[in-house]
């Protein structure tokens, strides 16, 4: 199964809504999922649980103290399993930045997480900076996901990215599939469709067709402790997500569905 990592170097670009909408919604089709917060925000980590976890029991402790990926997870009810984040996750570049097999630390600990949990999507929530932790998570990843808001300042984040993925080509010995999603849409706005259109003009084929558009019920549900399907199964947000899974089922990235359950979306 593939591993998606959901980065872009700007903050606020919906980010963790994608990577919690795109894992809710590949659940309510029968995949197997896991989501990873590899943010020191722990945004993620915070939707699903009130109190945050011990540092012991986060990804950090994977890093620190070499605890395997299976140790850590904890269940998300209806849609799989998580790897929580914790705030200490901040000083990984300064405590292993110059470790020469850092950068291939997660692909490893997820390898090995594959022969005892079987094949599951992975769903990376990154940092929204580059260093050690986003890098782990490009190293690890079949695709990149890079949600870009409707504004100028996003889409020179996207093209930060696309200057960093092409930079580590020849390190990686391969092309890293990655799709440019343009979020929080409105489309009473000129300047959404003028970026829209320098996203094409940039980056061709890479961009999704499916916009994510400013939508009430996608900022609301991790308020409450959803995802926009349990949250507003109609509503346009969630339906901008479905779209977006069936874009990218349609390029082959998800492979076949293991037991589909409901292919609906609805809660």
């Amino acid at each position: 199964m593939k591993r998606f990592a959901v980065f872009n170097q700007k903050g606020g670009v919906g980010k963790t809504t994608t990577a919690l909408n795109l894992g809710a919604g590949l659940a309510r089709m029968g995949h197997g999922l896991l989501l990873l917060d590899l943010d020191p925000q722990a945004h993620l980590t915070s939707i699903l649980t009130n109190n945050p976890p011990e540092v012991s029991d986060s990804i950090f402790a994977f890093y620190r103290d070499n605890k395997a990926l299976s140790e850590l997870e904890i269940e998300w009810p209806n849609i799989g399993h998580l790897i929580p984040a914790h705030t200490e996750l901040i000083k990984v570049d300064s405590l292993f930045g110059k470790g020469p097999n850092i950068l291939t630390r997660l692909n490893n600990g997820l390898n090995t997480l594959r022969e005892t949990a079987g094949e599951r999507i992975t769903i990376v929530d990154c940092c929204p900076f580059l260093g050690v932790l986003s890098l782990n998570a490009v190293f690890a990843a079949d695709c990149i996901i890079v949600p870009v808001s409707s504004d100028f300042l996003s889409l020179r984040g996207a093209q930060q990215i696309e200057h960093t993925l092409k930079a580590l080509e020849p390190v990686l010995k391969r092309r890293v599939e990655r799709r440019y999603l343009l979020t929080r849409f409105d489309r009473r706005r000129k300047m959404c469709f003028e970026i829209q259109e320098k996203m094409k003009t940039l980056f061709g084929n890479d961009v999704c067709e499916t916009v994510i558009s400013e939508n009430v019920a996608v900022a609301e549900a991790p308020a409450v402790h959803k995802d926009v399907f349990a949250h507003a199964a109609d509503s346009r947000g969630a339906q901008d997500y479905a779209k977006l899974i069936e874009e990218l089922a349609a390029a082959g990235f998800f492979g076949a569905i293991t037991s589909p359950r409901n292919t609906s979306f609805s809660a």
